[in-house]
């Protein structure tokens, strides 16, 4: 079978290194991939986002399946444009991709079908906001509505932060369009929770729950990321309190969208806030997390494609979909300044991995037979282990034996699972 993957991120490294397993897989093809990936798959440089350039490459090269992994180009349809072409694809269509892309249709689904969120209000016009800001006080959160790369939301601690989040999105363009809507949301507490699953529009099959950093620095200080570092599982998602999520949440977000017409197929993310009113979504992604999935496809013990190829012919309750009851950590290795201001171009030199370890490569290019750091974020060093405390050792272990002069990471990651398992 030819593969063919849309993406070019640690996420999509997990993503191919887990196809690469099923036998009948000859070749794997990134669009664009990285100069990590290009040690397991064929990176082509075409854009995730040049959807007629994927649609060509796929109808000349004939591929068997695509697997569509990032928001954009979900959202700009990519799925609908290669089934167009009889491409079988993993990934939702771009009318259920709406649920990650505009944060007001989510709300709004949620407050229509009372799936549990957090109180809000949307808002087109600046002055309305601010006003609205000053009316609510502070904690409060802003969120732009549309993507953000991750980063379109600011928890903000005082009026006159959420009012210079207000500005900074719908007045001076931080976001582009995605900001000229903004939500502003009740500020919740409790535990984050992120449950990755896959849903065939029918059955929803929840993956290991895992526990993102989202923050630059220890002890979740600096500005935020895309995510740092995660591990699972989640030690706060008890099988208690997945039953719930399952009756409460992932359950009726399906039927709701299929109410909507927008049925949705691939991997539906749910990021909770387990709040003492029980749990509540914060956000939907219409895709695999990143970080997310760096722990948890290392722990799925079925073959991933077969899912994969399941949820697309809507023939997941027939398919077993088996996870590792071991523990996973990722420690992002990240370019010294992330996320505001880096520079690129810093030779890596990664150790052999034995088993329980793998590199997910997220921001590099190969040069002159080197591999270099390329962007903010650049390898995400996991291991498998049977308990958290084994899993954090053994990542920090391999993060530290990578040659990257200019990499940092955050030194905490996992600290807050590991206080709530012993505590």
């Amino acid at each position: 079978m030819k593969i063919l993957v849309v993406g070019g991120g640690g996420r999509e490294h997990a993503i191919i290194k887990a196809i690469r397993k099923n036998p009948a897989v000859d070749v794997v093809y990134a669009l664009p991939g990285n100069g990590g990936i290009a040690a397991d798959a064929v990176c082509v440089p075409i854009k995730a986002t040049d959807i007629p350039g994927i649609v060509k490459f796929a109808s000349d090269t004939r591929v068997d399946y695509a697997v569509v992994a990032p928001d954009d180009p979900l959202a700009m349809g990519c799925v609908d444009e290669l089934e167009a072409i009889g491409v079988p694809c993993f990934g939702p269509k771009k009318n259920a991709a709406i649920i990650e892309s505009s944060k007001a249709f989510s709300k709004a689904l949620m407050k229509k079908y009372r799936i549990p969120t957090a109180q809000f209000r949307t808002f087109t016009d600046m002055g309305e906001a601010i006003k609205y800001v000053e009316l609510m006080g502070a904690p409060i959160v802003v969120k732009a509505d549309g993507l953000a790369l991750g980063k379109g939301v600011t928890v903000a601690k005082t009026v006159l932060e959420a009012k210079e989040a207000i500005r900074e999105m719908m007045e001076g363009g931080k976001f582009g369009a995605s900001g000229s809507t903004v939500v502003i949301e009740e500020y919740l507490e409790g535990p984050e929770v992120s449950v990755l699953s896959f849903t065939d529009g029918n059955v929803v099959v929840p993956m290991v729950s895992s526990m993102d950093h989202k923050r630059a620095g220890d002890g979740d200080t600096g500005p935020n990321t895309g995510g740092m570092g995660t591990v699972a599982p989640n030690p706060y998602y008890t099988p208690e309190v997945a039953k719930r999520c399952m009756e409460e949440i992932f359950l009726p977000t399906i039927r709701a969208m299929n109410a909507e017409g927008r049925t949705f197929k691939g991997c539906l993310y749910f990021g909770l806030m387990l709040t003492a009113d029980g749990p509540k979504v914060i956000e939907y992604n219409c895709r695999f997390g990143d970080p997310e999935t760096q722990v948890v496809l290392p722990l799925l013990e079925s073959d991933l494609l077969t899912v994969m190829r399941a949820v697309t012919e809507g023939r997941l309750s027939e398919t077993e979909v088996r996870f590792s009851h071991k523990s996973a950590c990722c420690v992002v290795l990240a370019s010294r300044g992330y996320p505001v201001k880096y520079e690129s171009g810093f030779e890596l030199v990664l150790p052999e991995t034995p088993e329980g370890r793998e590199i997910y490569v997220a921001g590099a290019e190969a040069r002159d037979g080197k591999l270099l750091s390329h962007g903010g974020r650049v390898l995400g060093c996991v291991a498998v282990e049977d308990t958290l405390q084994s899993a954090v050792s053994g990542a920090y272990a391999l993060a530290d034996s990578v040659k990257f002069e200019n990499g940092f990471c955050r030194r905490d990651i996992g600290k807050r699972a590991l206080a709530a398992l012993h505590g």
